[in-house]
């Protein structure tokens, strides 16, 4: 996919782009995942499982299904589109997104999500998308915007060091 392609109608600010993942963009994701205000929104609770994410994420950009946004060459954010490795299950794919804490509320995001969308599509005939997201995370309001609906809720999914309870929501989207 070429920039010109990707970067179509593209809302992003001056010096961002948009290119494919490359295994060096791990220590990125890593970083942002260590960050207290973007990790928050992941279930990870260690560098261990830090790091166990990290590879599984970045692991799919050996397909070419991740995206990788930088601002002036440095890495930003990132969505990977986690493949489905049977047949019967290739049409449909959940899908990840991360964005770095300075770089957020600035269409990055969006940006991503509009680029993953065409990319699932286009490259690799996914027909439904579907996601988990945290029950009070503010990045719902942005899956709705791109038409993603609620199908499902768990209301005690992660269970935090209080002993209290967070919820998920399931969302999908056809495409």
């Amino acid at each position: 996919m070429s920039t010109e392609e990707q970067n179509k109608e593209s809302t992003l600010p001056a010096g961002v782009d948009i290119r494919y993942t490359e295994l060096s963009d791990a220590a990125y994701l890593k970083e942002w995942l260590m960050d207290p205000t973007v990790g928050r929104w992941f279930p990870m609770d260690d560098v261990v499982e830090i790091d166990d994410a990290v590879n599984r994420w970045i692991g799919f950009c050996r397909y070419r299904c991740s995206l990788t946004a930088t601002f002036n060459g440095t890495p930003c954010g990132m969505a990977t589109l986690y493949l489905q490795p049977y047949r019967k299950l290739a049409h449909q794919c959940e899908f990840g997104i991360i964005v770095g804490g300075n770089h957020r509320n600035q269409g990055i995001g969006s940006d991503l999500i509009k680029n993953l969308i065409h990319l699932g599509k286009t490259y690799f005939n996914i027909e439904l998308l579907h996601l988990q997201v945290y029950a009070q995370n503010p990045a719902i309001r942005l899956y709705e915007r791109f038409g993603f609906t609620e199908f499902g809720r768990q209301n005690e999914w992660i269970k935090e060091r209080d002993n209290t309870f967070v919820g998920r929501i399931f969302m999908e989207k056809r495409i």
